[in-house]
């Protein structure tokens, strides 16, 4: 379902198909995974629920949902083919939901929900729940003539988290806003066991995120404690440069072990990256910059650049080659920086755009030449192309960053901040 289109009831995608690209079914939904959220919110819609042919339940993330029409459900024709086992913070859309008793918040009058709508954000890949279709009478009676109303997600009470019962969730909803940076300095101060349940209960994409900015010693223990399947799940959802950083701590049998559970293009990406050394451009890069080719147009580049999931760094520029448009590329043509995009009209082709002056990186470039290069030329992210003249990937300036200062900056970080609040700092 493309950004602005309309609501669809939940009732309505049970039992229907799910299509690969190629029109191929690889299944059935049967339900809707959710994630309830502090206050009156509307929850985020996390995946479906899929049943595949062989009669095994896998998780499919929304964010490999490319559309909902038609009574059908098109991927991107990637599955993780992994058995689905729902975690403490999920809500289950269908199973838990519906037939739920609720109340109204303006009347606190009981009533029974009998579907939930859900609605793809504008502009962005994120899904919420954000209606209620509820019948007003007294549970148990089957009137089936009681009046029936849609309201808003946050018109009814009922669905929100329950103070009571162990685990992490209402931990996570309290930091739910928090940045994956200060997520980080939360776990590194609680107890070994509560990291380890906070971690346990955090989506993949999210753990993924806070895990990059951990310190090391950190990211070995909560990988450790996961699940093997889990934890290869988490690596995926890593960037590649930061996924091979870890891998690259861990014994050599249990690095191949997770190598061989994550699917094949996200272990082949991370693979890469790991035969070169750590500090190199090679070592520093990401496998995942925006790639075009000649023929797109600018308004293809400002699509691709408004990716929410990207970083600012990765969206300061687009990299233009031949085909093939994924790394490694065919030839490196240049770049065409964020601010030459906003100049030109949205038809011009961005092979007519491009700055080819600077030289692109060497994988084998040192870090005080990749340094280099930044300073001198005020770059945020720069191009890694090989003797043939391939994209290999981009590295930014963050990594860069975390590779100049001191191993254990983030411990520092972590214990400075913590000194400031002991003596009522800022």
């Amino acid at each position: 379902m493309a950004a602005g289109a309309p609501r669809v009831f939940v009732s309505h995608l049970s039992g229907i198909s799910v299509f690969d690209p190629n029109g191929d079914q690889v299944g059935r939904v049967r339900d809707l995974v959710a994630m309830l959220r502090v206050g009156r919110r509307p929850p985020r819609l996390l995946g479906l629920v899929v049943e595949l042919t062989t009669r095994r339940r896998i998780f499919l993330p929304m964010t490999r949902v490319t559309g909902i029409e038609s009574g059908q459900v098109i991927t991107t024709g990637v599955l993780n083919v992994r058995r689905f086992e729902q975690r403490p913070t999920e809500r289950l859309v269908l199973g838990e939901m519906l037939d739920r008793r609720v109340s109204l918040v303006e009347t606190g009058e009981e009533v029974t929900v009998l579907d939930v709508s859900v609605q793809q954000l504008p502009a962005r890949r994120d899904w919420e729940i954000d209606r209620v279709f509820v019948r007003k009478g007294k549970a148990g009676t089957f009137r089936r003539k009681g009046e029936t109303l849609t309201v808003d997600w946050g018109a009814v009470d009922g669905f929100s988290l329950e103070e009571h019962g162990q685990g992490a969730e209402n931990l996570l909803a309290t930091f739910e806003q928090l940045r994956p940076a200060d997520l980080a300095n939360v776990l590194h101060h609680l107890s070994p066991k509560r990291r380890a349940e906070v971690a346990a209960a955090l989506d993949d994409d999210r753990l993924a995120d806070v895990l990059e900015e951990l310190p090391e010693d950190d990211q070995i223990e909560i990988l450790g404690k996961l699940k093997e399947e889990r934890a290869a799940d988490v690596l995926e959802a890593m960037d590649p440069d930061d996924a091979a950083d870890l891998l690259a701590e861990l014994p050599e049998e249990d690095k191949e072990r997770l190598l061989t559970l994550m699917q094949p293009a996200d272990a082949a990406d991370v693979r890469r990256l790991m035969a070169y050394e750590e500090r190199t451009a090679g070592g520093l890069m990401t496998t995942e910059p925006i790639v075009l080719r000649p023929d797109a147009t600018v308004a293809d580049a400002l699509a691709r650049v408004r990716m929410e999931d990207l970083s600012p760094a990765l969206a300061a520029q687009v990299y233009v080659c031949r085909p093939p448009d994924e790394t490694p590329t065919g030839k490196y043509l240049g770049t065409v920086h964020f601010q030459r995009l906003l100049r030109d009209p949205p038809y011009t082709l961005v092979g007519s755009i491009i700055d080819d002056d600077l030289q692109p990186l060497a994988p084998g470039a040192d870090l005080p030449t990749v340094a280099g290069f930044f300073a001198a030329y005020d770059m945020v992210a720069a191009p890694v192309v090989d003797e043939g003249g391939s994209l290999l990937g981009a590295v930014t300036v963050d990594d860069v960053l975390d590779h100049m200062l001191p191993d254990d900056w983030r411990e520092t970080e972590f214990h400075l901040e913590e000194e400031a609040t002991d003596h009522g700092g800022g």
